[in-house]
């Protein structure tokens, strides 16, 4: 069954009983749910229902104390969403607002990425959110795969409409029936293009970030006059990801391939990157896939080659979304909030001048925006906390929990001296203080700048022997069920089928993540089946 959407007001939503799994892609959807704190909601998403009587509404908008990690994930997840005022809830339930501070996160993904696909070849379009659902039917894997999410426009107008319409859930039917009037000739290969836009799943379990009905990403898509093409984009793309997250976010993520049945619906090949959050569940970052020639041979998208024959394009997509700001939440916050890898942090400085006396708020505020005006000069995201309704405590609290990187206080004494005080984010208390950096503009500059790379690094060094330190080494089935009822990843040869795969998850709740790209060398052993194997597999419990 799926969820009904009559225009122009948004009511009488239906929604499936039943949620399943799908392949590889499509599950780094960003993700919102009301539920109680304990477990998942069991009403449907996609209700209204009054905000005071969710308990989980009632967190996102309180000033309450985070809750520790190590007590309460899932609350510590949301309590530093609502205080960092990253995101709150929509009116529908499964729905969320991106708070300002928030999407400034998001666009600093967009920044990085649209460059690196723009140099990679590919241009920026966008394709309408409504589908016809003759497109959907089309290709028989993708159908299947996508039937339980598909939200559908029956009526329009106040009439119903002749076809029903699906709103987006990824674009690959809709860029298909464009490829076939723009493609005739293997001069117009290859064709390569990104969209940035929302996209509509109807998720029974939803939580921010993660997994939403609605949410923002890019797609790429791609057709090629050969195989051998639609492969390298395939691969290109997820190493572009993979970059980007070490690079960006400091997620030490793991690339690699997805079995069979966690292949996306329509693709020959999924790549994935597989990111170890901070309970040690695995967060699918983001997929590149190589669709061979399903969506063409299903929509007739074709080009004459050189000889004049005609073929199939061979075809690829990729996407990441606002999920990834849930995957940076989860991988670096504490206890004291969130914490940006300067990188992709919307500021990366904040000044908070102190004065008790009106005699010494204008020498140091001058003194702050001085220090402002250097840093901002440099290149730096700065801010100047220069209110005076909030006292300098409560300032230090409230930008410690959005994650500043670095926090510059300046009283009278450091003008009188002309120097500041820095602290690190990732160094809390005393430890990460360090008084009497010079307040001249070139020397205070340069220490910002080695700090906030010193954060960078920092940051992905502690994340990656989190990381490691949580995969173990297994070589029977024993041993994997007891890795993974540890809260491990579980790494291990395998080589068997596809119904072996199934029976892991019913029995342990864990998934092959991917065959990693880097592989251990010499003979394997599967540790299911005890026949030879060519390759390891993550395994590991996911949202």
């Amino acid at each position: 069954m799926v969820a009904s959407l009559r225009l122009p007001s948004l009511t009488s939503i239906l929604f499936p009983a039943t949620t399943r799994r799908y392949p590889a892609s499509l599950r780094r959807t960003v993700c919102l749910r009301n539920r109680p704190l304990s477990g998942f909601a069991t009403a449907p998403s996609g209700t209204a229902s009054p905000e005071t009587k969710s308990p989980e509404v009632d967190r996102l908008r309180s000033d309450r104390a985070v809750t520790p990690r190590s007590q309460d994930f899932n609350a510590w997840y949301l309590d530093v969403i609502a205080s960092a005022e990253l995101a709150d809830y929509g009116p529908v339930r499964g729905t969320m607002v991106i708070r300002p501070y928030g999407y400034a996160i998001w666009e600093a993904i967009q920044d990085y990425l649209n460059v690196k696909f723009k140099e990679t070849g590919h241009s920026n379009m966008y394709f309408p959110q409504f589908i016809p659902y003759s497109f959907i039917e089309k290709e028989a894997s993708h159908v299947e795969g996508f039937s339980p999410e598909l939200a559908l426009v029956t009526v329009g107008g106040g009439k119903e409409l002749e076809e029903k319409l699906v709103v987006r859930p990824t674009s690959e039917t809709i860029v298909n029936h464009m490829f076939t009037q723009w493609i005739h000739s293997y001069r117009d290969l290859p064709l390569m293009i990104n969209q940035w836009a929302n996209v509509t799943r109807w998720e029974m379990r939803t939580k921010p970030f993660i997994r939403t009905l609605e949410f923002l990403w890019q797609e790429g898509h791609t057709a090629h006059a050969s195989p051998e093409e639609a492969e390298k984009e395939a691969k290109q793309m997820i190493e572009i990801y993979t970059r980007f997250a070490f690079e960006q976010t400091a997620i030490p993520v793991i690339p690699g391939r997805k079995s069979k049945l966690e292949t996306f619906a329509g693709a020959d090949i999924t790549y994935t990157i597989e990111a170890m959050m901070g309970d040690r569940k695995a967060l699918q970052a983001g997929t590149s896939h190589n669709l061979g020639q399903n969506f063409s041979r299903a929509f007739g998208t074709q080009f004459a080659d050189e000889n004049g024959e005609r073929q199939h394009v061979w075809q690829t997509s990729w996407a990441v979304s606002t999920r990834f700001v849930g995957g940076i939440i989860m991988t670096h916050g504490d206890d004291t909030g969130l914490m940006l890898p300067p990188k992709i942090a919307p500021i990366q400085v904040v000044i908070v001048p102190i004065w008790k006396k009106d005699n010494e708020k204008t020498g140091v505020l001058s003194a702050a925006s001085s220090v402002k005006e250097a840093l901002q000069t440099a290149g730096v995201r700065v801010k100047l906390d220069d209110t005076d309704q909030r006292t300098p405590g409560w300032k230090f609290n409230f930008w410690e929990m959005k994650g500043i990187p670095l926090r510059i206080e300046i009283g009278p004494r450091d003008v009188s001296s002309n120097s500041v005080v820095v602290s690190r984010r990732d160094i809390p208390g005393k430890a990460g203080k360090v008084f009497g950096i010079s307040m001249e503009a070139s020397t205070l500059v340069a220490y910002v700048k080695e700090k906030l790379d010193e954060i960078q690094s920092s940051l992905l060094e502690k994340a990656v022997s989190f990381r490691d330190s949580n995969i173990v080494d297994v070589n029977s089935y024993d041993e994997l069920k007891d890795a993974i009822s540890s809260g491990k990843w579980a790494r291990g040869p395998w080589s068997a089928s596809d119904a072996d795969e199934q029976r892991v998850k019913e029995e342990t709740g864990a998934t092959i993540r991917c065959f990693p790209f880097e592989q251990t060398q010499g003979t394997k052993t599967c540790l299911m089946t005890g026949n030879p194997a060519e390759e390891v597999a993550i395994f590991a419990k996911s949202y």
